[in-house]
């Protein structure tokens, strides 16, 4: 919003370039006008300014003048104004200025202008329809022809060329268009095999444009050699960008060409280490590393094949190398650990060459070796130390390397901290190296402070945030069907001498609710409440589990309140709105878990002020979203749904019910009572036990009462229900039942339903029978309110069939029993009536 400073020096620059155009000084217009748009496009004087100069200035237009100064007089400054015009919001040049301002540009041959050609060519492009339209028709008369002269100019024309063929408003007809495009890639790959050029990063981002969006049409024109030149490009001692792009473009290709793109990603690495050459050894293994993460079955079986581990043999020797050779087969190395059969390849025939090159090679190399041992080393079967020689040397192998890496995130000048990181985020799923992390508060302080100081690394930020995750992740919970399927599978593998180990101590609730603990001392709270703030994907949900996990300890919930956890739950709970509505996944159901799980322990009054954000409110429907069944249910007899994010929700809910503010209770029933309605028939007694509670809690709302005492049919089935649950094994869920019911049947409907019901009475008579004063007190408070609360007809019906079904006996021995002040005065208040009449 524009403050009205702001209006005020918006307007006083527009009436200023209205003066300046009249007095003929179309520049300092023109730079007023732009200045006043970017204040306050939307105001109407400055946009009456715009137009009262743009009618004006249809042929003197100040974009084509400053284009004119720019082609003619080689006038840098006027190019830098012609290419800030384009980029200001609302100045957009009438179709015939643009148009000539483009011709003025390519009357001039590409090299006699400078580098703004390029920004100024590609905004009348973004802007302008007759500039596209333009540049169709030129590639139709010839596409060789029109990217000779656009190419040279700068990589954004270079995209413009694509941008035009993929646009097909401006094309007569698709087979035109088609053609077209297909002419560009091959003059894009041209550009690529081009022998002493330095434009392949603009060739490549051509290919790689064109292929992202229409791969299926262009990847037959990709042959042997075009395909090996986007290969080398993918040289890691190329720039950062080129390498991007050239991996972009092999994705691609490969998704589309399948098989066949497979085959000739192999014969084509194979043809390069095949050469025994240091440059194409290094050649291959970059495009091996780039390729493993996008293809790794294709680049798995490639690597495993025995004409490429041959190649690889002399790579194992200790005899002195070029350290960026070594170094881009360990990368490759690195990369292979993806792949298990990869890892188990390495394993055998280079741990030895590992474990050397760990002690005695470069800084570098030694820290990727570090890095691969851990991986092979994580996924072997942690075994204790002493069982056997082996494991007593791999057990004392690991230790060494969790200590180098530990080292290193202490260290703030090593420049390869995501090494270290990477390593950690491995060897952390074995249980030995947990305890060896978690009991290090030191480390754990330097890893909270690694992550943010480098959070704008995607490498170290994931990888740390892996580490932490793995340090709090808890063993699964089984459902009782699962237990005794788990122990019936132990029976039958002891029959047959293959017993399962049971769960490492390390890994048992005790210690990761250490580790968790340890982990919010260290102050991993300032660390997530910054990566809520990240917008990816992986991020959100790695943070999402991570809270969760912390959240498990009822002890820790305040303490994470206090450090801002309910806002960031909040921020990943809520569902992002998608094209066709709000997109629920796994991250806002885990966050929206967690969010369950601090709200059952902490005071709402304490995280939702009266005033301010957040409103008690925005907690509801994440915590509602936990009550249904999913859409598309993944549970079956073997995995059934797993009810503790419904019962902790439950159970957070009632809390939010409890708050003296209402709305809360109100929201509640408005958009999740049929899912609460539901749950009170459940065949789990907790989670039935839960919504009881949560409904017995929602009756000190309006429309919670309205449920059960409208006087409707439905309304009355609602009221059996809750009669009937003053009947259940489960005392909480009696005394649940019984309190809601202590409250509803002060409305006279109620009472009706209850007197409607063949038992009702007998039920209510039967909790002042019970041992326990809770349940006494319930029932002889809704026995007090059928006697002395309802009026006329049905008051006279609930009197008797209170006195038909025993209630004064029933009610007199009550009070007999009971010393509690609150039965006794119910109890006496309840029975006055009847024995009054």
């Amino acid at each position: 919003m524009v403050s009205a400073t702001g209006e005020a020096r918006a307007v006083h620059l527009a009436t200023e370039a209205v003066e300046l155009v009249d007095a003929g000084h179309r520049e300092a217009a023109s730079r007023n006008l732009r200045e006043a748009l970017s204040i306050a496009p939307d105001h109407p004087d400055v946009k009456a300014a715009f137009l009262k100069i743009q009618h004006e200035e249809e042929n003197g237009h100040p974009l084509l003048e400053l284009c004119r100064r720019y082609t003619a007089r080689k006038d840098e400054t006027a190019g830098k104004e012609a290419a800030a015009y384009l980029r200001t919001d609302g100045l957009k040049p009438p179709e015939n200025v643009a148009l000539e301002s483009l011709k003025l540009l390519l009357a001039q041959r590409p090299h006699a202008l400078s580098e703004a050609q390029d920004e100024v060519i590609s905004g009348l492009v973004r802007q302008n329809a007759s500039v596209r339209q333009f540049f169709s028709t030129q590639l139709q008369v010839s596409v060789t022809t029109f990217f000779d002269e656009i190419y040279p100019r700068g990589d954004g024309a270079a995209v413009c060329l694509d941008t035009v063929v993929l646009d097909p408003s401006v094309w007569p007809a698709e087979d035109t268009r088609a053609h077209c495009e297909s002419e560009l890639f091959q003059l894009f790959l041209a550009k690529l095999m081009e022998s002493g050029h330095d434009l392949d990063g603009r060739a490549l981002k051509g290919i790689t444009r064109l292929l992202a969006v229409d791969a299926d049409r262009l990847q037959h024109l990709v042959d042997d050699e075009s395909f090996e030149v986007i290969l080398m490009s993918l040289d890691n001692r190329l720039p950062l960008e080129l390498r991007s792009q050239a991996t972009l473009a092999t994705a691609k290709y490969l998704e589309v060409a399948k098989e066949p793109g497979e085959k000739l990603f192999s014969k084509l690495i194979l043809s390069m280490v095949g050469k025994g050459r240091h440059d194409d050894f290094i050649v291959a293994f970059s495009a091996v590393t780039a390729v493993f993460p996008v293809a790794p079955a294709a680049t798995a079986n490639l690597c495993l094949s025995g004409e490429f581990m041959e190649a690889l043999g002399p790579m194992a020797s200790r005899e002195t190398k070029s350290k960026k050779l070594e170094t881009s087969f360990l990368e490759m190395l690195n990369a292979a650990c993806i792949s298990k059969p990869c890892r188990e390849a390495i394993s055998k025939q280079f741990s030895e060459w590992l474990s050397h090159t760990l002690t005695n090679g470069s800084d570098e190399c030694s820290e990727l070796a570090a890095v691969i041992l851990a991986k092979l080393r994580a996924s072997e079967t942690d075994q204790s130390a002493g069982a056997n020689g082996q494991a007593q040397v791999e057990g004392d192998e690991v230790f060494e390397l969790i200590q180098r890496f530990k080292g290193l995130m202490s260290d703030p000048k090593a420049e390869k901290v995501s090494h270290a990181v990477e390593g950690l985020a491995y060897s952390s799923v074995k249980p030995s190296t947990k305890q060896q992390l978690g009991e290090d508060p030191t480390f754990l302080r330097d890893l909270v402070t690694v992550i943010k100081k480098r959070a704008g690394d995607s490498s170290v930020l994931y990888g740390g945030l892996m580490v932490v995750l793995n340090l709090t992740t808890f063993l699964p919970n089984l459902s009782e069907e699962q237990k005794k399927m788990s122990q019936l599978k132990d029976y039958a593998d002891a029959s047959t001498g293959k017993a399962r180990a049971a769960p490492d101590i390390r890994d048992q609730d005790e210690a990761v609710i250490a580790r968790c603990c340890a982990l919010i001392d260290a102050g991993i709270m300032t660390l997530l409440v910054e990566c809520g703030k990240i917008t990816l994907p992986s991020i959100q949900d790695l943070t999402s589990k991570i809270m969760l996990a912390l959240a498990r300890n009822q002890k820790s919930r305040g303490t994470l309140a206090q450090q801002g956890a309910v806002k960031l739950l909040l921020s990943l709970a809520i569902p992002k709105q998608g094209s066709s509505g709000p997109i629920v996944n796994e991250t806002t159901q885990t966050a929206s878990h967690a969010l369950a799980r601090i709200l059952i322990s902490v005071d709402p009054s304490h995280v939702f002020p009266t005033s301010g954000f957040p409103q008690i409110t925005t907690a509801v429907r994440p915590l509602l979203a936990l009550l249904s069944s999913p859409e598309t249910p993944s549970f079956s007899a073997d995995q059934p749904r797993d009810l503790l994010p419904v019962f902790e929700s439950l159970l957070a809910l009632t809390n939010l019910a409890s708050s003296p503010d209402e709305s809360a209770a109100e929201l509640i029933v408005r958009q999740g009572w049929s899912a609460v309605e539901d749950l009170l028939l459940s065949g789990n007694a907790r989670v039935q036990r839960a919504a009881c509670e949560l409904v017995c809690n929602l009756m000190t709302c309006e429309s919670g009462v309205v449920q059960f005492a409208d006087g409707s049919k439905r309304a009355a089935q609602r009221l059996h229900i809750l009669l009937a649950l003053t009947d259940a094994d489960d005392v909480p869920t009696r005394l649940a039942a019984g309190g809601a019911l202590a409250m509803l049947t002060e409305y006279d409907a109620a009472i009706a339903a209850v007197l409607d019901r063949p038992r009702g009475v007998d039920l209510l008579l039967g909790l002042c029978q019970e041992d326990d004063d809770g349940l006494v007190h319930r029932g002889t408070a809704c026995l007090r309110n059928l006697t002395c609360a309802a009026s006329g007809d049905i008051g006279a019906r609930a009197k008797a069939a209170v006195r038909a079904a025993g209630g004064i006996e029933i009610l007199t021995a009550c009070l007999k029993k009971t010393s509690n002040p609150a039965v006794l005065q119910a109890g006496v208040e309840a029975l006055k009536p009847l024995v009054e009449q």
